[in-house]
């Protein structure tokens, strides 16, 4: 069976300020993840599915998800705030507003994924070298395996101008991941680039190996992800803003010695739509692979 890509498309855009998943970038008002779609059609995944929010369902099929099922296995799913919860655990979680976060995401889609899948944030561009990458790895994956993947890039290469970004800094050793320490807020200072990090300032050298939260996953993990659902429900529901992370769950999977995450690299540079003035370094570098023949001017046929 083809693996599937599991697309993380529920955020709220509050640094954006808008939708950013459906926003155009593309000479045919394509958006960024056509792009992500029309790469894993051609490095071998058989299927897309989208997590999205319920209250961005009409503008998300209008704008990108119609256009995509026309050519591509396409479905979707939401997430939910009370998804995964109890009686008593919804009304510990009352008062939160915020969603629970990407490892939340993931376990709201679990239905859909029967199959090894990848994953991606929606407002990302991480180039179809590493979609071929983890298409190859998860095609040659046997169900019972607990051997997973990702697919980490050089932090200096997945800066932004517009303002700081959050990243998981990776411990690598012989090809495997060791851990991911969630960096929130690494940004440019003073010629430099800084990670404020449990409110010390520390000085990165820009060639840290960094998650972008491009992973690859049999479907033993989740068992890993289960357990770190019902540990953060012990813990964390009744704080507002805390999110159950994907990276941190994969990190713990390696950590309890249930599975391995296979290192894998890529140069790309990243570009994306964290902010506002984003979208035309995004439109400019999209412009760039279109008239270099990387994508077609008309991405879909339809």
């Amino acid at each position: 069976m083809k693996p599937i890509l599991l697309v993380l498309a529920a955020g709220m855009g509050s640094r954006y300020g808008g939708v950013k998943q459906i926003d155009s970038v593309g000479k045919n008002g394509e958006c960024l993840l056509d792009f992500a779609a029309y790469d894993a059609k051609k490095c071998g995944f058989g299927k897309v599915v989208y997590i999205i929010r319920r209250d961005i369902e009409k503008d998300f099929r209008e704008k990108l998800f119609d256009r995509v099922a026309r050519n591509f296995d396409a479905a979707y799913v939401f997430q939910d705030m009370d998804a995964l919860l109890s009686a008593e655990e919804k009304s510990r979680a009352a008062e939160r507003t915020k969603p629970w976060g990407t490892m939340h995401a993931v376990l709201c889609a679990e239905e859909k994924l029967d199959a090894p899948f990848a994953v991606i944030n929606s407002d990302d561009y991480y180039g179809r070298d590493a979609f071929k990458t983890l298409g190859n790895y998860l095609t040659g994956l046997d169900d019972n395996s607990t051997e997973h993947a990702m697919v980490g890039y050089v932090l200096g290469n997945t800066m932004s101008e517009s303002g700081t970004v959050s990243r998981g800094v990776c411990t690598v050793k012989d090809g495997y991941l060791e851990s991911i320490v969630e960096n929130t807020k690494i940004g440019y200072r003073d010629g430099g680039i800084v990670s404020e990090l449990d409110g010390k300032d520390i000085p990165m050298t820009g060639k840290e190996w960094v998650s972008m939260n491009l992973f690859a996953f049999g479907k033993t993990a989740f068992e890993g992800f289960h357990a770190y659902w019902d540990n953060f429900k012990k813990t964390s529901l009744d704080q507002p803003k805390t999110e159950a992370l994907l990276p941190v769950a994969a990190s713990d999977i390696v950590k309890s010695g249930k599975g391995r995450i296979k290192f894998f690299t890529s140069t790309e540079r990243w570009f994306g739509m964290t902010y506002p003035q984003d979208r035309e370094i995004v439109k400019a570098e999209i412009a760039k692979k279109i008239e270099s023949g990387y994508y077609p001017e008309r991405l879909w046929e339809k």
